[in-house]
């Protein structure tokens, strides 16, 4: 038998539920939401910080999981819960009473992963813009009570705007997971009796698997990560800098030594002074604004360097952010601290460093192209 106790990571009554019920039914198994990554963050806190890893991944993805975390974080705090202390008092009332406990969630890092690599460019902007646009005060804003998540109640009508939003995100952040929990719910509840603790959005697909095993997907698939080798992404940066080079290199044989100074200069200065610009404006050190307006030109040339892992370990030298850092982001009372945190601003410097090379790059590349007397459809 299994029975699935929904709840909201930040509801106070989730936590009094999920004690309550353990108790009451005194399970032979209690499965919680977690992997093993994701309760070690939550028992352990602080781990070692590598910052050359973070600025080698995906800038985007920490930056997203960041601000993900943060606003949880910041509700939670409101509310005077902890994030995910549902999971964690489910865990302590378990052990003390000697219930054998099983993590039945997928990896956090497998599921990022393909969160990152199976949704598309529009579906990423399209959330980006709708995730500011809330962040900013615009379109419809509605009270949501979150006990009322915890009940089950709304979590329907909440999850099928997931799905017309981005219909990839959800299919890994629900879809897929509801099938993985499922599969290990059903293993584990060989053993006896099973009290799931869940989130409210998981419940319906969870049910409707555990309902009928047959019609579990393999869970194989969904541990595979996944890399895109050839994304638009990558080929669009491949074309424009082949395109920038083939302009170079007619410039040089083309013009006469003066025009392809300046040409260089302009090079320098474009993408240099927008890059720095942008590193300036997320508060980035001194010594990071002249990394990147020293370097955004050279790396605009190559699809194998980029300005920002340059400014982000430049930050990282003159900062000098802990695994302290990475505890304090989650503890962010305003967003002015957020911005204000050595590790986070690494990483936001690195993708501003970024976004600016990119920016000076295609105004760059424009200023070139008339130079060397190509007429652009602009």
């Amino acid at each position: 038998m299994i029975e699935l106790l929904g709840t909201a990571h930040v509801s106070g009554r989730s936590v009094e539920k999920v004690e309550r019920r353990i108790r009451e039914t005194r399970p032979d198994v209690v499965a919680v939401e977690l992997c093993p990554a994701r309760l070690r963050r939550l028992r352990e806190g602080s781990r070692d910080l590598d910052v050359s890893s973070l600025l080698r991944g995906n800038l985007a993805v920490n930056l997203l999981t960041w601000l993900l975390s943060y606003v949880q974080s910041r509700v939670g705090a409101d509310l005077g819960v902890r994030p995910g202390e549902e999971m964690v008092r489910a865990l302590e009332v378990s052990e003390e009473l000697g219930i054998p406990v099983v993590l039945v969630d997928r990896d956090i890092r497998v599921t990022l992963n393909r969160l990152w690599t199976s949704t598309g460019l529009l579906e990423k902007l399209r959330t980006l813009l709708h995730l500011v646009a809330g962040a900013l005060g615009f379109g419809e804003r509605r009270e949501v009570d979150i006990d009322e998540l915890a009940e089950g109640r709304r979590v329907d009508e909440l999850v099928e705007e997931l799905r017309h939003l981005a219909p990839t995100m959800a299919e890994v952040l629900i879809d897929e997971r509801d099938a993985y929990m499922a599969s290990n719910l059903v293993a584990a509840s060989e053993r006896g009796t099973v009290l799931a603790v869940v989130g409210a959005g998981h419940v319906p697909g969870i049910t409707a698997y555990t309902e009928r095993p047959a019609t579990i997907p393999p869970t194989e698939p969904l541990l595979a990560t996944r890399t895109r080798r050839i994304s638009f992404g990558k080929v669009l940066g491949a074309g424009i800098t082949i395109g920038i080079l083939g302009m170079l290199v007619a410039i040089f044989l083309g013009q006469p030594l003066e025009v392809v100074l300046d040409a260089m200069v302009y090079w320098f200065l474009i993408n240099g002074a927008i890059s720095g610009a942008a590193v300036l404006v997320v508060r980035g050190h001194p010594a990071s604004v002249a990394t990147a307006f020293g370097t955004a030109w050279l790396t605009s040339l190559t699809v194998f360097l980029a300005a920002g892992w340059f400014a982000g370990v430049s930050e990282a030298y003159f900062r000098k952010p802990g695994s302290k850092d990475l505890d304090a982001i989650m503890e962010a009372a305003t967003l002015d601290e957020l911005l204000s945190n050595d590790l986070f601003r690494v990483v936001l410097v690195a993708a501003a460093a970024n976004v600016g090379s990119i920016a000076g790059t295609i105004l760059g590349g424009v200023y070139l192209a008339r130079v060397a007397g190509i007429d652009l459809p602009l």
